[in-house]
């Protein structure tokens, strides 16, 4: 089996990379920016027709939520255009695509945590540009599986764990918001189920929802990182409005992961439990 990873230098793409040496039945192909751009679709298929992959995984993605408040066309270039090239070229090669999501197409403002079969509404430049490349994918294709996940951080790349520890070295006390609700995901369990999904080559095609168990506020977990990691700071909880942002963050983003747990008999772990120490 041959699968091809997009966007390899990012946070997702080091965390496939860093379980796929215990992978000896799969050959990966992993591909940066440099090597595989995924806005050009020239060079799209010249990479597909040189490693006619099975699969492949996208997680290239255009991630500055602010930022692209300011770039909406480098998101848009990035998140639609590049994600429909690769949804044509793999329907060309009869490549099944595996593509990473978000809980920002929602809104934030449900009472329940979101099904895959929730209408979105995205808040945000990056949200709505996430939604429609999904949409994309759904139009050209009918083998793929669209993942969307939460909160995901790890020892690899930018995310909030490796700043809260880094700011952490330097201060004696932070302030952190603490009424936006979601679910943290540690970057390497969800490699690990996405590997597990094709390993299965169950062809329940669709959108499925992965993140770790539970619910917490981003306070929340910041307390659990530095309790795990013995760090001694003071942290005090604030109001999402006393840290204003360019792109509005939903308010509640939880995702209800039924689905994956019935079909591909995924359990995930608890979100406390995935906080690795280091």
């Amino acid at each position: 089996m041959v699968i091809l990873v997009t966007g390899s230098a990012g946070q997702l793409g080091q965390a496939i990379q860093s379980i796929s040496v215990k992978q000896t039945e799969i050959d990966f192909v992993f591909c940066d920016s440099a090597t595989l751009d995924i806005t050009d679709k020239a060079n799209c298929e010249r990479i597909f027709k040189q490693y006619q992959p099975d699969y492949c995984i996208n997680t290239a993605a255009y991630t500055a939520v602010d930022q692209a408040e300011k770039e909406a066309e480098k998101a848009y270039l990035v998140n639609v255009i590049g994600v429909k090239n690769l949804a044509e070229v793999c329907l060309e090669t009869q490549t099944v695509l595996v593509h990473l999501s978000t809980d920002f197409i929602f809104d934030g403002i449900s009472d329940r945590p979101y099904r895959e079969d929730d209408k979105p509404n995205p808040r945000s430049i990056y949200g709505q540009t996430k939604l429609e490349g999904e949409q994309v994918i759904i139009r050209l294709l009918k083998d793929f599986y669209i993942i969307r996940t939460s909160w995901v951080y790890s020892e690899f790349g930018h995310n909030f764990m490796k700043t809260m520890l880094q700011l952490a070295q330097n201060r004696q006390e932070l302030r952190v918001v603490d009424d936006q609700i979601g679910t943290p995901t540690n970057a390497v369990e969800l490699a690990g189920v996405v590997i597990d999904m094709i390993k299965k080559k169950c062809e329940n095609y669709g959108i499925y929802n992965f993140s770790n168990e539970g619910q917490c506020s981003w306070y929340e977990f910041a307390l659990e990182i530095f309790r795990v990691n013995n760090v001694d700071i003071k942290v005090d909880p604030i109001a999402s409005s006393e840290f204003p942002t360019l792109a509005i963050r939903p308010h509640y983003s939880v995702l209800d992961k039924q689905k994956i747990k019935n079909i591909f008999e995924i359990v995930p772990n608890s979100w406390q439990r995935s906080i690795p120490k280091f």
